[in-house]
């Protein structure tokens, strides 16, 4: 017997919402400062000016915070990309493009980067929406890429998460030391030729 689906949470009212928005940005500050390690949530909380109890409420742990700290820059930059579309002249050339792109910018904050990365690796099951979520705009941001008139098939879609893989390994093993920006930039771009 399955579990019921759990109910969708009403949606966060104005006051709500800037106060999940401080949270996250402070997440992103103390990640960027230290990485995972210095994301404290007492020191979240204090620095958000909420109680903890509230905090809790809005991220029930560490790895909740950074999993939708992540989700918020990715909204972000698909909100850049948007505005500042790749250029490259085929598919394979805009997702190689853009992940690039994307990858500067957790570049430009290691700790950030290192921090979201790791708490996506720790998530168990209690964080699956969250992780979905995660998923879901990397995939919207690499179709939106993609461009293609009509929606992608089947071996698209296919290849889109082999590209998603190999930008996850990519930045685990650019994070860990690895890797280097020239090899990472090789695996995305042949990773992004199974685009046809």
């Amino acid at each position: 017997m399955t579990a019921a689906p759990k109910p969708a949470a009403p949606p966060l009212t104005q006051r709500q919402e800037a106060r999940r928005r401080r949270i996250l940005a402070t997440s992103a500050q103390l990640a960027g400062r230290g990485g995972f390690d210095a994301v404290q949530m007492r020191e979240v909380a204090e620095c958000s000016g909420v109680a903890l109890g509230t905090l809790y409420r809005y991220f029930p742990s560490k790895v909740h915070l950074l999993v939708a700290t992540m989700q918020d820059q990715l909204e972000r930059l698909h909100e850049t990309l948007r505005k500042r579309p790749p250029t490259g002249g085929d598919p394979a050339a805009r997702v190689a493009e853009t992940l690039m792109r994307a990858f500067r910018a957790m570049q430009r904050e290691p700790h950030l980067a290192d921090a979201m990365v790791r708490a996506l690796t720790f998530a168990d099951r209690s964080v699956s929406a969250e992780v979905d979520t995660v998923s879901r705009l990397t995939t919207a941001i690499i179709l939106d890429a993609m461009g293609l008139p009509g929606g992608p098939s089947p071996e698209q879609l296919s290849a889109v998460r082999v590209i998603e893989h190999t930008w996850h390994s990519a930045l685990v093993t650019w994070l860990s030391r690895r890797a280097s920006i020239a090899q990472v930039r090789v695996d995305i771009e042949t990773a992004c030729r199974l685009i046809t």
